[in-house]
């Protein structure tokens, strides 16, 4: 199984990015699909999650600006990241829940600056 992630980039304050991650390889169905955050030097935050039947948890914080969605027939999860700010400066990495397995795609990086 491989996740391939897609989308980061350099946005200005108050821009938006929309992630793209799709998995490919031996799948069955994916139970989880999700996006985690990590700043150097810090742990892997999670950010969103959504499982197959469209229930989403977001982290607190990223309420009301992320959305997570997924296409099940396409194996691919998104996150659509409006609002952005210099702290959502990170390395995005989405993961796949596959029978009790974790697997981690290589992550993407979102820079927000002016």
């Amino acid at each position: 199984v491989q996740l391939q992630a897609s989308g980061g980039g350099l946005v200005q304050p108050g821009g938006s990015l929309r992630l793209s991650c799709a998995a490919s390889g031996n799948i069955f169905s994916i139970n989880v699909m999700g996006w985690y955050s990590q700043v150097p030097g810090n742990q892997r935050e999670l950010v969103a999650v959504i499982n197959s039947g469209g229930d989403a948890s977001y982290a607190y914080s990223l309420r009301g600006r992320f959305t997570i969605s997924r296409d099940n027939a396409k194996n691919t999860v998104y996150l659509q990241m409006n609002g952005l700010e210099p702290e959502d400066t990170a390395v995005y990495y989405c993961y796949a829940l596959i029978r009790a397995t974790v697997y981690w795609g290589k992550g993407t990086l979102v820079t927000v600056s002016s």
